[in-house]
């Protein structure tokens, strides 16, 4: 290929990726003097901004203020706004009072309503949650208003569900779904949620069943910028990140769809989950879905959502979603591996390939799969060496996440064109041989195994169109190659960035080895380049760039802080107490109580409260006894009846406090908390012996019901929590410095006292 020809298609190529990313959202312009029929992002913004000046999780005291905000603005639209309350524990033994706001827009005709719904608490313990989930209750809050401007009349009711306790284990949804009689009537739910504060919004399906009326209606409704792809819904289904949604789809079989956005997951459930910082582009592209959804599910007949069967879809540019049913897979494959055998002894037969030339192809791709694969698995466990505040970012997505992800998919550029420089004497229709040979294999593997992602055939056509033009001629055009290797860029491109930003930098193997896999399927084109080892050095020296950019940017700051932690263990057994954290690396602040003396904790490493990533206190230190009140044990009940013990105590808090975790060995055959009876299914899959943990609200009491083996002596745990340690007058503990937050995901800022009962 001539190299000017060479520059301009590398210049195309390096287009197209940009806009398989421009592509995926809208633009923000302020909006504010947008008609009042209009969904407004600005408008949206003033919720975000009243919603999330402080943190208001469950039993914090802009909790409540949170839920007056809402309650006040659905009113201001003309709704009658009710508020729905009880104690729910879920399937994750977290016990707390709900508080759900619910309102509903009368349709006019009888049939399911639909149901927008988010949640308005945010995480313990210092989160702002301005994307989780204010973003949420924004969208709503500004599309319905929007949408009752227009004094349209639905066919359909729309209820209006903004959950309470959505992060203590979906207990608000729970409460609704299994209490509230307006349950029944829902027919399907959007669910606008959030993972990160920024990025693409991800259309994902919750179903009981078949995908394919949801995706047919959701496609009717024309949405301006759809994300979405049947192979992120499967992952989403195998990973533990059910949102208020999936008790819907479990416990009532109802549908719905979750539009979630999870860029800049470094902002997750921290302190930095602001105002300032949630992107204004994703907040527009969670109104650019709800405004012509709720159009179209307001009027549509929701009772004939259910299906049997699925489809895959993906999104690319241009047609937006793609969809066909999943009874096409083994078509589609079986028709590419004829064409593919069918096109391999054309070339043989024309002398175009060669089996030493075919067998030899192989080689360069399997090189750069091994290199790149082991140098992006080590990748992580090298940079938390190199960079030991990184094993403190527990989601494992660094401030500076999105630099590596550049980077070694540069490194693997670099390291697949040094391969195909090094057999640069293979003619370029031998080498898509192999190519072609391992995404029939991958096709074949995921219609087995993961059919939601078997939309990978779609490039393997492509590749083959490609093969039969440089079977056929020596010097093809260069821009219909670029043209037919469109459809790699379009899908491959956002997967290589998606998966270390959804799963943390852990996870940048699947950027090298898809990178690789996706440069292959542009071998068409790069094939032809006279020019590999110049392509692969620049690409090795980008790299290097973007390592040393990195690298001065990987310490923390005032816009970047360190997650640290400390808390104070007052354990009433012995009548010690220690200072406890959760950091790997200590903090300068931290170091003020945990100094040289600090030891691995032992004993209390066991009685570690659980945490998202199974973290457990890494350094403890003697702390001075401070006088905390204690809680109250009231044991209330105490009989034998047949073969089975019935305890009940009450366990009273004498300060005030967040939490109380309750662990016990003992088997328990049955147990009631608070009024809510825990399931069977949980008490006999309890893990680390915990038995509930009640979220307080009010300084509420804990009461317990309890049946045992009438021989069983009854041990029981007990952990006391405040999240006061910072402004508790017994102590004088320093705020952060600008440069640290508190760490997410664990607990934190606490004053935990610990006590263990037993009733012989």
């Amino acid at each position: 290929m001539k190299q000017s020809s060479a520059t301009i298609t590398l210049l195309l190529i390096v287009f197209a990726i940009y806009w398989s990313f421009h592509s995926l959202m809208p633009d923000y312009e302020t909006n504010i003097a947008n008609e009042k029929i209009a969904f407004s992002t600005d408008r949206a913004l003033k919720h975000i901004k009243r919603i999330a000046q402080k943190p208001h999780a469950v039993g914090f005291p802009a909790h409540a203020e949170v839920r007056n905000y809402i309650v006040t603005e659905l009113e201001s639209m003309g709704l009658e706004t009710s508020l729905q309350e009880g104690y729910t524990a879920g399937d994750w033994g977290n016990l707390s009072k709900a508080i759900n706001i619910v309102a509903r827009v009368k349709g006019s005709d009888s049939g399911k309503a639909l149901m927008l719904l988010s949640h308005y608490d945010s995480n313990p313990h210092s989160s702002l949650g301005a994307s989780d989930a204010s973003s949420g209750v924004a969208t709503i809050l500004e599309g319905i208003r929007a949408y009752l401007e227009k004094n349209n009349t639905p066919k359909n009711d729309i209820i209006i569900l903004i959950s309470d306790a959505e992060e203590l284990g979906l207990n608000g949804a729970s409460l609704f779904v299994n209490s509230h009689p307006w349950a029944k009537d829902v027919g399907l739910v959007l669910n606008f949620e959030a993972r990160g504060s920024g990025g693409p919004s991800y259309m994902l399906i919750e179903t009981n069943r078949g995908n394919a009326a949801l995706v047919k209606e959701f496609t009717k409704a024309k949405t301006a910028f759809p994300v979405a792809n049947s192979l992120a819904y499967s992952i989403y289904k195998m990973l533990p990140n059910d949102t208020d949604l999936t008790v819907f789809r479990t416990d009532r079989d109802i549908d719905g769809f979750n539009f979630a956005f999870i860029d800049d997951h470094y902002d997750y459930h921290t302190a930095k989950d602001t105002y300032e910082r949630l992107d204004r582009n994703t907040l527009m592209h969670q109104g650019s879905y709800l405004m012509p959804l709720l159009l179209h599910f307001s009027q549509a007949d929701l009772s004939t959502l259910k299906s049997l069967n699925d489809v895959v879809y993906f999104n690319v540019p241009f047609f937006k979603l793609i969809s066909y049913p999943f009874e096409w897979i083994w078509f589609m494959f079986g028709f590419a591996s004829l064409c593919f055998v069918v096109l391999l002894i054309h070339g043989l037969r024309k002398n175009t390939l060669t089996i030493t030339g075919v067998t030899k192809g192989f080689i360069p791709m399997l090189l750069a799969l091994v290199v790149n694969g082991v140098v992006g698995y080590f990748s992580w466990s090298v940079l938390q060496w190199l960079y030991p505040g990184y094993k403190d970012i527990l989601h494992g997505f660094t401030y500076n996440g999105h630099t590596y992800i550049i980077a070694f998919t540069l490194f693997a550029i670099g390291v697949c064109f040094y391969m195909y420089h090094r057999f640069k004497k293979i003619t370029t229709p031998n080498l898509l041989v192999a190519p072609i040979f391992l995404w029939l294999l991958i096709c074949a593997l995921v219609g087995a195994y993961l059919p939601g992602a078997s939309f990978f055939i779609i490039p393997v056509f492509a590749l083959l169109a490609s093969f039969l033009v440089v079977v056929n001629q020596k010097m093809p055009n260069p821009y219909l190659l670029v043209f037919l290797v469109l459809p790699a860029l379009f899908i491959y491109a956002p997967l290589i960035q998606m998966f270390p930003i959804g799963l943390g930098l852990k996870m940048m193997v699947a950027t090298t080895v898809l990178t690789t896999l996706t440069f292959v399927l542009l071998l068409p084109v790069f094939g032809f380049y006279k020019r590999k080892m110049r392509l692969a050095n620049w690409s090795i020296f980008l790299f290097l760039v973007c390592i040393a950019y990195a690298h001065f940017n990987a310490g923390f700051s005032k816009e970047n802080p360190k997650p640290t932690s400390l808390l104070y263990v007052l354990d009433t057994d012995t009548n010690k107490a220690q200072w406890a954290t959760y950091e790997k690396s200590l903090s300068d602040w931290t170091t003020q109580y945990i100094d040289d003396t600090k030891k691995t904790p032992k004993k209390l490493a066991k009685r570690t409260i659980s945490s998202k990533y199974a973290s457990n206190f890494t350094y403890v230190a003697d702390a001075p006894l401070k006088k905390i009140k204690q809680m109250q044990i009231e044991k209330t009940r105490d009989t034998t009846v047949g073969d089975h013990r019935f305890l009940e105590l009450c366990i009273t808090p004498k300060r005030a406090v967040n939490r109380l975790d309750i662990f016990s060995p003992t088997a328990i055959t049955a147990a009631e908390v608070n009024s809510v009876k825990l399931s069977d299914f949980y008490l006999k899959n309890r893990k680390r012996n915990k038995l509930i943990t009640h979220y307080i609200s009010n300084n509420d009491y804990t009461d317990l019901q309890l049946t045992i083996p009438k021989d069983a002596v009854l041990e029981l745990t007990l952990y006391e929590t405040s999240n006061n340690l910072l402004h508790n007058d017994k102590f004088t503990v320093p705020a952060r410095p600008e440069h640290d937050i508190p760490m997410p995901f664990v607990l934190n800022d606490a004053v935990l006292v610990t006590k263990t009962i037993r009733f012989e």
